[in-house]
């Protein structure tokens, strides 16, 4: 596998100190952290629809990206060619895993039996270069909004034909995740939601989401299928008002409809900013409930609206999202998914490679900062001190239900003003500043 990145090696750990911009500079695969190896704890996996399908297109302007893979006499074959670039990248970068949408990795046919062929094909000869190369897939998912078919939606679509090209969709693209060991299978609504109630039944249209996603649970047993179902958040983009907005919205939805105890949630970093959230909350949220399963690890810009799509490269942010994935135990069978691109303006293709080099050497300077810092318990002594009134005493019984309000007025009459006390939010902020500037002399 030498074809589209000839002049590029595999890429290697060589330490902070090393000038060479193709190297991790803290990405050490092997290394342990706290018992594990970086590679288990971070489980990487390559976004097959933006690092090999991409080629710059933005809704203001053509193209700019030339790809060579993408170039050939027929869909079927730019297809294949696709193929070989995407495991020659990913086994250089040096991935255990990618993600794909069915039509990501085989053309659309003219019709549902043409399409499932096409996607059939691609499946077994992707199968066989998971062989070649030891590279897994975290996770399968169908593309149920691109087609013009999807513009009302799909689950949620008011034409029920609709409803079930989409089923009949998500069944193959189930079918191909199992084929090829997928560890998980997630649902991202695409245009699951609604420009305008002028013209939309909300309450049946989500018991039609639910219904889809009942049906996949059942047909997965009927397969063998054991991955984990994941359901991704998304706000605002491309309809007005998403069912699947946030964190709480999908958390609510998934405990009306019966499906908690079968789906977690994939959380995207970019999705959680247009959601007017940080993305430590969005993961936050989710773990407190039991229901982080795995991660898109990317950006947004604050300065624009839109989805787009950065290599997440702030230090800060990628700490604060290993200190909730390292305090729930990991990401397993989940993992940090790149769902990310290149900027347009960025068309060398070994600009691909500096991409997910910084990628991944921020959340592994990040997991090692993270580990040190639970390990010292720095955050957790400060928060357990903060909450401690509810150790003993009247908070004991609040936090039990064995109080009234009647009890609490008594308490306080008794007790005067409460003392305030200092969150310390500056100090615990400059804390992780100290591990990082540790953390980053030490390697």
């Amino acid at each position: 596998m030498n074809k589209y990145f000839p002049s590029i090696e595999k890429i290697k750990y060589e330490g902070a100190d090393s000038k060479n911009p193709l190297s991790f500079k803290h990405y050490n695969p092997p290394e342990k952290v706290g018992g594990k190896t970086m590679a288990e704890h971070l489980r990487f996996a390559i976004a097959y629809w933006h690092t090999f399908c991409g080629e710059g297109l933005d809704p203001f302007g053509w193209p700019t990206l030339q790809r060579p893979w993408n170039r050939a006499a027929s869909p079927m074959a730019a297809a294949e060619q696709r193929l070989h670039a995407a495991f020659e990248f990913i086994t250089k970068i040096g991935a255990k895993y990618y993600c794909f949408h069915d039509r990501d990795l085989a053309p659309e046919g003219s019709t549902l039996k043409e399409s499932n062929e096409n996607l059939e094909k691609m499946c077994k000869m992707a199968l066989q270069m998971q062989k070649d190369t030891g590279v897994k897939l975290l996770w399968g998912t169908a593309n149920l909004f691109s087609h013009p078919r999807y513009m009302c939606g799909a689950a949620t679509n008011p034409d029920p034909h609709v409803f079930a090209y989409a089923a009949a969709q998500v069944k193959k693209m189930l079918e191909m995740t199992h084929l090829l060991g997928g560890e998980n299978y997630v649902f991202w609504g695409g245009r699951e939601g609604y420009e305008t109630l002028l013209n939309t039944d909300m309450k049946r249209e989500q018991e039609h989401f639910a219904a889809l996603l009942h049906k996949a649970v059942d047909y997965a047993k009927e397969i063998g299928f054991t991955g984990q179902f994941l359901i991704e958040p998304k706000p605002k983009e491309p309809t007005k008002h998403q069912y699947d907005f946030d964190v709480a919205t999908v958390i609510g939805f998934l405990k009306t409809y019966d499906l908690a105890g079968k789906f977690k949630l994939n959380i995207e970093a970019n999705h959680a900013t247009l959601a007017g959230h940080s993305f430590q909350h969005e993961l936050a949220l989710a773990s407190a409930h039991g229901l982080l399963g795995s991660v898109d690890a990317n950006r947004g810009d604050l300065l624009l609206g839109w989805d787009t799509d950065q290599f997440p490269t702030d230090i800060y942010d990628t700490i604060c999202a290993m200190l909730v994935i390292l305090k729930q135990g990991g990401l397993a069978p989940g993992g940090l998914n790149f769902d990310a691109k290149v900027r347009r303006t960025s068309t060398d293709l070994a600009d691909m490679f500096h991409a997910h080099i910084g990628g991944m050497d921020s959340f592994a300077l990040a997991l090692k900062v993270a580990h040190q810092m639970i390990e010292d318990g720095v955050l957790h002594d400060h928060i357990k001190a903060r909450y401690a009134g509810y150790d003993s005493g009247i908070g004991a019984k609040i936090e039990k239900r064995q109080t009234s309000l009647a009890e609490l007025e008594k308490y306080v009459l008794e007790n005067g003003e409460p003392e305030m006390r200092s969150a310390q939010q500056e100090k615990l902020e400059n804390v992780i500043t100290q591990y990082l500037v540790a953390v980053i002399k030490e390697s």
